[in-house]
């Protein structure tokens, strides 16, 4: 997904789940639109330039995802989330 491409906003409810688990400091299982695959610490929320990103660490580095760019998401707390788009 590039930078430069419309960002589209995610689900409320898809959302929510997110904010869950940055409360929570959940480990995640992500899979992004791009068939990238990574266990990411979910710590926080942010917007910049009217996109929405997910402040997580993985692997000890620190990563910001565009939240339109992730397909899914799963915790044993939460489930398994699929991104659907608003």
């Amino acid at each position: 997904m590039s930078v430069n491409e419309t960002y589209q906003p995610i689900n409320c409810d898809d959302y929510d789940n997110l904010e869950l688990a940055c409360q929570h400091h959940l480990v995640l299982a992500i899979e992004l639109k791009n068939g990238e695959t990574l266990q990411a610490k979910a710590s926080d929320l942010l917007t910049r330039k009217n996109v929405e990103y997910l402040v997580a660490e993985a692997s000890g580095e620190p990563r910001q995802l565009r939240l339109d760019s992730i397909r899914s998401f799963s915790h044993p707390q939460i489930g398994t989330v699929v991104i659907s788009d608003n």
